[in-house]
């Protein structure tokens, strides 16, 4: 035979051993798939990547196990799609678990194969998406299919504030398959598709409570009740579309800067419809996020938990080009009080910032903290904390803008100048106290209350007396808390030149292996 011949045999094995491996668990399985309006594992990283960009890695590995039959269910790739390749010729690393393969469930090849390239990912300084669609740990093969899940939580920490990691729940992921994408700094949760530790099956055994997989850890429980998701989309096209927008904001790695977005939207745009959205009755809400798109380059914000308290709004703009973390009350929602939820929420959105270097722009409107049992018996301390460990902690540009009420303690907390705001702005409607008119007073002045003969006209003379006193920001200009005041509708050019100007900020903290935040 001759050499020729030699290697086209060769050849023509590899071709069938990939097409094998391509093939995935079967056309029955796969049109099973496509029944449920789901894409396979391959033609989600082919959808999300750009187009020809794909390296495969490790096509070829499976499992070496004999255990429960294991030995006649062996398919190529061990029922994960992992390697490489650029999302708008950005370099991404990517694994995609395949659920027509053994339901996807993850064992030491399979494990292996999403530890590889994470690692890569580590050693290349680029992001890492995990697409997951598994029925959890593979159960022939024990205890090593545990030390697999652990493996890789281990490279989830530490490329935890390296390079960005985004998970996607595009299909089953339950017991100790949820840890992983829980380190993650986004998941993005598709419809249909659920995440708990324990299935409703165990639950009702355990606490006799009857629910269904949905009810339990579906997209609405987790992308507004419990706040592990951070986006929650209808279908597998609509995930893959939120990585692609979140992928222009945020650099490859932590030794990166922002990606710059080149805009046509003047720098200098006045917006005069600014100067007339804070209602005249001060505790009229109004809604913040008119004025985050308002002052955004064309209107554009991609917000993040946005169905998860609500009473703060947290997502990326750009900004005369720049990659803007944002962080705003909504006097919508709770008139903007910082309660628990909302703290945690903040708090890890801006540690995401501070982590990439992106800066952050603080839009402030808080009457406080909210008050309460459930709150304070719920750690409102500890959890209050966290945001301002946050915020003292962040290093990148901060600047910030009160817009109404900046009242107390949440005032302090609000990225103000004494917890190193490189910037602190104001509208003329700003409030800065230590808290509102009416309980002020009541401090105050209780004993001329007590003794007025009409108790509702002093009052009310007592509350006019206070708000013309504190009910504006130029006391804590006086003492240059504030660094300007001005008319709102210049906000967008007065922000893009503050940020321009600490492009090149340097700050540092203390020499320390790590904080210890109030987790």
């Amino acid at each position: 035979m001759s050499n020729n011949s030699q290697t086209e045999k060769k050849i023509s094995k590899l071709n069938a051993l990939k097409e094998q491996a391509q093939a995935g668990g079967g056309k029955a399985r796969i049109d099973k798939q496509h029944k449920l309006g789901k894409l396979t594992a391959r033609e989600r990283v082919n959808t999300m990547l750009d187009e020809g960009t794909f390296r495969e890695m490790d096509m070829l590995a499976h499992h070496h196990s004999s255990e429960y039959g294991l030995d006649k269910t062996i398919f190529l790739g061990d029922g994960v799609v992992t390697g490489y390749g650029q999302i708008d010729g950005n370099q991404v690393c990517v694994f995609s678990q395949d659920f027509t393969v053994l339901g996807g469930s993850l064992a030491e090849q399979h494990g292996r194969k999403i530890c590889k390239v994470m690692d890569l990912a580590m050693k290349t300084g680029v992001p890492v998406i995990g697409l997951n669609d598994s029925g959890g740990a593979r159960v022939q093969e024990g205890v090593i299919s545990l030390g697999a899940y652990a493996d890789i939580f281990l490279r989830n920490t530490l490329a935890s504030g390296v390079v960005p990691q985004i998970s996607l729940i595009l299909g089953p992921c339950a017991g100790g398959a949820v840890y992983s994408p829980a380190i993650t700094d986004f998941i993005i949760m598709v419809k249909s598709t659920y995440m708990f530790v324990t299935g409703p099956k165990v639950v009702q055994t355990v606490t006799h409570e009857v629910l269904t997989s949905e009810e339990l850890g579906g997209i609405s429980v987790h992308g507004a009740k419990s706040g592990v998701a951070h986006f929650t989309c209808e279908n597998d096209l609509e995930a893959i579309e939120v990585v692609k927008k979140l992928l222009t904001y945020i650099p490859s790695n932590n030794s990166s800067e922002p990606p710059f977005k080149p805009t046509n939207d003047d720098n200098n745009r006045i917006d005069e419809n600014l100067n007339n959205i804070i209602p005249a009755n001060p505790n009229q809400p109004y809604d913040i996020k008119e004025v985050i798109k308002t002052i955004a380059d064309n209107g554009e914000f991609l917000e993040v938990h946005e169905d998860y308290a609500g009473n703060i709004v947290v997502g990326f703009i750009h900004l005369g080009g720049r990659s803007i973390g944002v962080v705003a009350n909504q006097p919508m929602v709770l008139a903007g009080v910082l309660d628990i939820d909302s703290s945690k929420k903040a708090a890890r959105f801006i540690r995401f910032c501070d982590c990439f270097n992106i800066p952050i722009l603080t839009l402030e409107d808080v009457p406080g903290f909210m008050p309460g049992k459930v709150q304070e018996w719920g750690g409102i301390i500890s959890n209050g904390a966290k945001l301002l460990y946050a915020y003292c902690e962040a290093t990148v540009p901060k600047v910030t803008v009160i817009t109404r009420k900046a009242y107390g303690g949440a005032y302090d907390v609000m990225s103000s100048k004494h917890i190193r705001g490189d910037f602190n702005f104001a509208w003329p409607t700003a409030e800065i106290a230590v808290m509102g008119a009416k309980g002020a007073i009541e401090i105050i002045f209780k004993k001329e209350m007590d003794e007025a003969e009409d108790k509702m006209a002093k009052e009310l003379e007592l509350i006019e007396e206070y708000n013309e006193k504190f009910a504006n920001p130029y006391i804590a200009a006086s003492y240059g808390y504030v660094d300007d005041v001005f008319e709102p509708k210049y906000t967008r050019s007065r922000l893009i030149d503050a940020f321009k100007m600490l492009e090149n900020k340097v700050d540092k903290n203390p020499y320390k292996k790590h904080g210890n935040i109030p987790l």
